[in-house]
């Protein structure tokens, strides 16, 4: 029995990842380690700055302090395993470590689909319904909301990912990728995977083209209420208030679709590795950088904060 066991489930996988181009190995490791550091700090800057700033204890900045978290737990549950296999010649991790992998992958980012989704309705209320907006973003809501995306997120890790878990894989262990992702880990099995691809079908329609319907429907709204107004000021104020969750959007679902909807043929298979590094490193650390430089009130309230620290707190109202 315990031999059928270690046959079905094997001790480590070897994530073959970039191995076929060792020379940008290297240069590799180098802009992860970099964009990695850059990630932790922005977003880790975007929580502090909103936690401490009374001004930004708003619904805006409450969600984006939980896609600040969640980007960062997204981004760490991936990329220190690579920075090890980039370094050395050693391209395993252990099967604990590949489970935990892509339980922890799939939750966040099945998340991160309802939490954008979850944010563009209030930035439809923010513009759409002003006089309401209080009202209907009120403090339970926001948190029931927030809730609801990481709980609904860790549902359908759990489902997918036990059921993947499952699967006997008769001793496949190599992984044409630098991460544990499922649908990979799927492919190695060795008995029929029918059941566990309609599940995954099913997971990606509710948690991916849903919320993108959502967040589609909920900018018609804004653009059809953007129209009405005739004041360039109204203009100004709308687009702020949307650019930078549209910005975030784009990157987050253009780098998915170019992702899962391009051809299924070997020679793309290099390409969409690096599509993934683009989702699961990359972005991870523009969100920050697109919410703080496309955004004066966070740039305002990361000033007062570095002034008041520095002892200069008396400044703060003749900035």
């Amino acid at each position: 029995m315990m031999e059928i066991a270690n046959v079905s489930f094997p001790e480590v996988f070897i994530l073959l990842g970039f191995s076929k181009r060792p020379s940008l190995e290297p240069i590799l490791f180098i802009f992860v380690l970099g964009v990695y550091v850059v990630s932790v700090l922005g977003n880790g800057i975007i929580i502090l700055v909103s936690c401490m700033d009374v001004h930004l204890h708003t619904p805006m900045y409450f969600f984006l302090v939980n896609l600040s978290f969640l980007d960062i737990s997204f981004t760490t549950s991936i990329v220190p395993q690579l920075l090890v296999n980039l370094w050395g010649p050693q391209k395993t991790i252990n099967y604990g470590g590949c489970v935990i992998q892509f339980y922890i992958s799939h939750w966040l980012g099945a998340t991160e689909c309802v939490l954008l989704a979850v944010m563009s309705y209030d930035r439809y209320a923010a513009i759409c319904r002003p006089l309401h907006y209080t009202v209907i973003m009120h403090p339970k809501l926001c948190c029931s909301l927030a809730f609801a995306s990481w709980l609904g997120g860790l549902t359908t890790s759990m489902v997918g990912s036990t059921l993947t878990m499952l699967l006997p894989l008769c001793g496949n262990n190599r992984i044409d990728h630098f991460f544990c992702e499922m649908p990979l880990i799927m492919q190695l099995a060795c008995v029929d995977t029918s059941f566990n691809e309609v599940e995954m079908y099913v997971a990606s329609f509710i948690f991916v083209v849903l919320p993108l319907g959502l967040i589609l429907v909920s900018y018609s709204r804004i653009a059809w209420a953007v129209l009405k107004i005739r004041s360039a000021e109204g203009w100004r104020k709308a687009f702020n208030t949307c650019s930078s969750h549209v910005a975030v959007v784009a990157l987050f679902y253009g780098s998915i679709i170019f992702m899962y909807l391009q051809p299924a043929k070997r020679s793309s298979h290099e390409q969409g590795k690096f599509v993934a590094l683009f989702y699961t490193v990359v972005t991870p650390m523009l969100n920050p950088l697109i919410y703080t430089l496309r955004n004066k009130t966070v740039k305002k309230a990361l000033r007062h904060i570095v002034l008041e620290n520095c002892g200069f707190g008396g400044t703060r109202g003749n900035i």
